[in-house]
């Protein structure tokens, strides 16, 4: 072994390097043949640590022929630096060896020569893994299979697509039999102990655990107004600094300035072109729904020192090595310390360099969140990652998938799956069930032939129809989400996808902005938009679903610290100092909660009576919790309310006014029938239904059609809704109608933290307050209410006129 590290080290002096603790402790546990976890930052050679380790284990060694190590990313955009700096190494250590990308984005001829000729390393994602096991000899493709890394683990655990990693695992376990090697790459999360777990099964305990115990500095600076509003609305703020943006811009040679959604993406770009035309050429923006190659343009860019800032979402959060990148600007609330420090990551991208970030924020109250994240990373409170458990979708998927290849032996599988994290708890009589469901459609379907997919033959179950393995194929994958549509010039030129709820709001000749241009909308032909350039200024932003994202609680625990902080006049900090008109204003009308105390705030306008809640819990939970505490309300009076929420509180508007006094004694917060009156408070079989689409289509229940043939969204939701209504009424025990109400509840409604949240609140004090006019914390929410009846234009206009009115 002391060769084989010196071979490494020496590798590393001829690069002008010396290998980091971590990097020879992974390399020695990699020649001994062990799996296990490597937790290190961003920039810190965890891919040294990693593909250098495999080259030493093999230097006395005469590889076999074939495919015998995998590298699965969860995003494209990483493949190609990960392939230049492997194939680098190897190629330094003397081994000629192939090593090569299989995406979505790989062509059919080069997909083909893989399958044939396949290289000794491939550079995949979890969908084109789960492809490459539905092909015909699969087992044999795998069978020199020695090595396989997990990068970015923490992006991937917690979702179905890390589901599908842990599915695939437990088939190249088998292949190797129990031989092996796998390891995950994971930046700092709070359940690392569970992810490794996750990665190596349950069972597995001679795991090796290794961390980088690198601390790199994070400087985090807060971008401030000259003057703070005392009624702030979330979104208008962060435009209004742009000024200030530019002279960072102007002073470092590249930017990234990351949003939340894709519509802000677009929005800070034209805005930007509009302030300083000379960044024309210098400035590009990254986001999914953009064209491939543009994107790949952009990254390649970036990497070359062509353009100086860059206008992204989280396309860009991963460990792509963009080695010019000098300073982040995050705009608005990250909503969680591990995205944020990811996000810092990506500036100082190499060891001991530090990683300098500035916090923009779209409202005043949203300074308070700068603060937070600063003492949340200094105590590294990191988020955890819960993993899935039981998603019966992605076992039907993958059982078909083994099936349209050579077929599986069902005891022997069900041994194998139940090695996993998610199916440990898995039953005989569940298998049974799903083996039942693939062969006939179970009770309810097994009249049609299409759900009827599986054969037995020779003890093996196998799909023999072709045009079910041929759909079987097409569907492969996990993320479900609106239909989206293909947007294009009208005499050619693709530019991006669009989601197809957006596009059936406009008229034709209407203008929009996307991919940095205004376009004109001429028709919708063939599930494409076909456009043209518009001369007009002004026109829509395109919205995302799914744009919001909530609040998590390590952030909420640092804002309440901080709130306490602002009412005991410690101001130590600049964000707490800069937003004490707002706070002076806020004690004026009503009070500031300590960590233990709920304020609760009723105000009369001519709208209604309006009660605000303040547990600072984030969106979801307060969605939630608006809607059980509206249902408590109304058992005793008949009442209607209107409910609007966003990171901080909720409000209930009704047009009668009530005692909530003496409503608060009926101890609306309690955790007594929590479930039934969560369920008869919100609409939970119209969530279940949405969450059903998505189990249907994981399934393979349904087919969203083939390639440039989609079928429209609203015939999948039709059919989905459907098969959910006859499983509802004639089959309530179908394990997938189960799963779909399992997932409302643990991951919609957030079961888990509601019940901790309510908890909290029974143990505080509850400080209610009658005010004369809108508190400052209360106006955002009311604005938020507003955004579903205005347009943007008409909104800020009249938002203007009630911080008049209330300030006055």
């Amino acid at each position: 072994m002391d060769d084989q590290l010196k071979a490494g080290i020496n590798w590393f002096k001829k690069k002008g390097w010396d290998p980091f603790a971590f990097q020879l402790e992974t390399w020695k546990h990699f020649i001994d043949g062990n799996s296990g976890l490597l937790n290190a930052p961003t920039g810190s050679g965890k891919t040294y640590a990693i593909w250098i380790g495999y080259l030493l284990s093999n230097l006395n060694n005469k590889p076999k022929k074939g495919l015998k190590f995998l590298w699965v990313l969860p995003l494209r955009a990483l493949s190609k630096d990960i392939q230049s700096a492997i194939q680098e190494a190897a190629y330094d250590f003397g081994f000629d060896w192939k090593i090569e990308i299989r995406t979505g984005d790989t062509s059919t001829k080069d997909r083909k020569r893989q399958k044939t000729s396949p290289p000794d390393c491939l550079i995949t994602t979890p969908e084109s893994l789960h492809l490459l096991l539905s092909q015909k000899n699969s087992t044999n493709y795998f069978k020199n299979l020695e090595a396989l890394v997990v990068d970015e683990w923490h992006e991937l655990l917690g979702s179905k697509r890390g589901v599908q990693v842990e599915l695939a695992l437990s088939s190249f376990r088998a292949i190797s039999k129990n031989k092996l090697k796998i390891w995950g790459i994971s930046a700092t999360i709070g359940n690392l102990p569970e992810a490794q777990k996750v990665l190596l099964g349950p069972n597995n305990s001679d795991g090796i655990f290794i961390s980088a115990k690198l601390d790199k500095e994070i400087k985090i600076k807060s971008i401030l107004p000259d003057e703070v509003e005392k009624y702030p609305w979330a979104g208008h703020l962060g435009i209004k600094l742009i000024d200030k943006v530019l002279p960072i811009i102007n002073e470092n040679k590249t930017t990234l300035i990351f949003t939340n959604t894709r519509s802000q993406t677009e929005i800070w770009y034209q805005q930007l072109l509009n302030k300083d035309p000379n960044l024309a050429g210098a400035i590009a923006m990254h986001h999914g729904s953009l064209n491939n190659q543009i994107r790949t343009w952009v990254e390649e860019a970036l990497h070359s020192g062509q353009i100086k800032v860059v206008v992204c979402t989280s396309s860009l959060d991963l460990g792509v090595d963009f080695r010019p990148v000098d300073t982040i600007i995050q705009v608005g609330g990250p909503k969680g310390v591990a995205r944020f420090a990811q996000r810092a990551g990506r500036s100082g991208h190499r060891p001991g360099e530090i990683s300098k970030i500035y916090f923009l924020p779209t409202h005043s109250l949203e300074l308070i969140e700068g603060a937070a994240l600063r003492s949340a990373i200094k105590q590294k409170d990191f988020e955890a990652r819960i993993p899935i458990k039981m998603a019966l979708d992605v076992l039907l998927q993958f059982m078909t998938t083994l099936a349209v290849s050579d077929g599986f032996d069902a005891d022997k599988l069900f041994k194998q799956v139940t090695e996993t994290y998610c199916y440990q708890d898995l039953s005989k009589k569940e298998w049974n069930w799903l083996l039942d469901f693939l062969k006939t459609g179970g009770k309810s379907l097994s009249a049609y032939d299409e759900y009827q997919k599986t054969t037995e033959e020779n003890g093996l179950i196998k799909v023999t129809n072709r045009r079910i393995a041929m759909r079987h194929r097409l569907s492969i994958g996990t993320i479900v989400g609106d239909q989206v549509l293909n947007v294009k010039y009208v005499k050619g030129g693709h530019l991006g996808t669009i989601e197809e709820y957006f596009i059936s709001k406009l008229k034709v000749g209407d203008t929009f902005w996307f991919s940095g241009k205004a376009l004109e909308y001429v028709r919708l032909k063939d599930m494409t938009v076909q456009v043209k350039k518009s001369k007009r200024k002004t026109g829509l932003i395109p919205q995302w679903m799914g744009g919001r994202m909530p609040l998590s609680s390590q952030l909420s625990l640092h804002i309440k610290e901080k709130l306490e902080k602002i009412k005991n006049n410690q101001l130590d900090e600049i964000e707490l100092s800069t937003i004490q008109p707002l706070i002076n204003r806020q004690l004026e009308l009503s009070v500031i909660p300590n960590k233990d105390e709920l304020l609760i705030e009723s105000v009369k306008s001519k709208e209604g009576f309006h009660i605000f809640i303040f547990p600072f819990e984030g969106r979801f939970i307060h969605e939630v919790m608006a809607g059980l505490i509206a249902y408590r309300i109304s058992v005793s009076q008949p009442i209607t309310f209107s409910i609007a929420m966003n990171d901080y509180g909720f409000e209930l508007l009704t047009d009668e006014e009530f005692d909530i006094e003496e409503m608060l004694s009926l101890d609306l917060f309690s955790l007594d029938n929590l479930k039934e009156d969560i369920m008869l408070g919100i609409n939970e079989t119209e969530m279940a239904k949405r969450k059903f689409r998505d189990i249907a289509s994981i399934s393979g229940m349904i087919f969203k059609g083939f390639p440039g043939k989609n079928i429209k969204e609203k015939h999948i939701q039709a059919s989905s809704s459907i098969l959910y209504d006859v499983f509802t009424e004639y089959e309530p025990e179908n394990l997938l109608l189960k799963q779909a109400h399992k997932e409302v509840v643990e991951q919609q409604l957030e079961e888990e933290r509601l019940i901790e949240s309510l908890r909290k609140i029974n143990q505080q004090k509850i400080i209610y307050n009658k005010t004369l006019k809108p508190s400052p914390f209360a106006f955002p929410i009311m604005v938020d209410r507003l955004r579903e009846k205005f347009s943007t234009e008409s909104l800020e206009e009249r938002v203007a006129k009630m911080q008049i009115q209330l300030e006055n």
